[in-house]
C-alpha cells in the first residue's frame, strides 16, 4: 500500500511538473522569499537612517535656535547702541571740550615758559654784560696802575 501511495505521489509530482505547476509554485516562493529578504532590507536601512534622521533634525533645530539667538542678540546690541547715542554725543562733547581746555592750558604754558626763557636770557646777558663790564674795568684799572708804576720808578730814579 506504501508502495502505491508513492507511487501515486510520484505521479502526481510529473503531472505537476509537467503542467508547469509545480514550477510556477516554486517561482512565486522564491519571489515571495524576495519580497520578504527586500522588505527586511528596507526596514534595516530606515532604521539605520532613523538615527541619521534625528541626529540631522536636531543639528538644524540647534542651527535654528542659534540663528535666532543671533539675531536677539544684534537687535538687542543695535537697541543698546540707539540708546546710547545721546550718551555718546555728550561724553564726545566733553572730551572735545576737555581737549580744547588741556590744550589752551598747554599753549599758555608754553606762552609763560617762553617769556620765563625771555626774562632768563634778558638777566643772563644783564649779567655777562655787567661782568665783561667789570673785567674791562679791572683790566683797564690793572693796566693803568702797572702803567703809573713804571712812571713813579721813573720819578724816583
Amino acid at each position: 500500500m506504501n508502495k502505491i501511495l508513492d507511487f501515486g505521489r510520484k505521479a502526481m509530482f510529473y503531472v505537476r511538473v509537467l503542467s508547469g505547476y509545480e514550477e510556477r509554485r516554486i517561482r512565486s516562493y522564491r519571489l515571495q522569499l524576495q519580497q520578504r529578504l527586500q522588505q527586511a532590507q528596507e526596514k534595516k536601512a530606515a532604521l539605520k537612517q532613523v538615527p541619521e534622521q534625528i541626529i540631522i533634525s536636531e543639528v538644524r533645530r540647534m542651527v535654528e535656535e542659534m540663528q535666532s539667538l543671533n539675531k536677539k542678540l544684534e537687535d538687542t546690541e543695535a537697541a543698546i547702541e540707539e540708546y546710547f547715542k545721546p550718551v555718546d554725543k555728550e561724553a564726545e562733547f566733553i572730551m572735545k571740550m576737555q581737549l580744547e581746555g588741556e590744550e589752551k592750558t598747554m599753549k599758555d604754558m608754553m606762552k609763560a615758559m617762553q617769556t620765563q626763557a625771555l626774562l632768563e636770557k634778558a638777566e643772563a646777558e644783564k649779567t655777562a654784560a655787567l661782568q665783561n663790564s667789570k673785567t674791562e674795568h679791572q683790566i683797564e684799572e690793572s693796566l693803568s696802575s702797572s702803567s703809573s708804576a713804571p712812571d713813579k720808578r721813573a720819578q724816583v730814579g
